[in-house]
């Protein structure tokens, strides 16, 4: 079988090839392996990134319509305090308007 040593010198030398490749494909496993992970992680920042700008922005559109609102019922109180005070004033005509 062993004849001569190059003979020998063949075999270590394809051993050492088959255990070479062997460790590339689990050096290879591992790095796609993590990667996949990190892209998991990135997609799930990802999603709560843009569940966070969602919901500021519904925030934001709320805060915006409720101000309006507020300017609204704003003037709306002051017309009927001036509606009032000129009842009372009509009611009243002795007493005079305090500004």
């Amino acid at each position: 079988m062993f004849n001569t040593p190059g003979d020998i010198l063949d075999i270590t030398l394809a051993v050492c090839v088959v255990v070479l490749t062997v460790f590339i494909c689990l050096g290879l496993y591992y790095l796609v392996s993590g990667i996949h992970k990190i892209h998991k992680v990135i997609k799930r920042v990802d999603d709560g990134v843009s569940k966070a700008e969602e919901i500021i922005e519904i925030a934001r559109e709320k805060l915006k319509n409720s101000s309006a609102y507020f300017m609204i019922l704003g003037e709306i109180a002051k017309k009927a305090m001036e509606f009032v005070q000129e009842k009372r004033e009509k009611k009243n005509p002795g007493t005079k308007k305090k500004k």
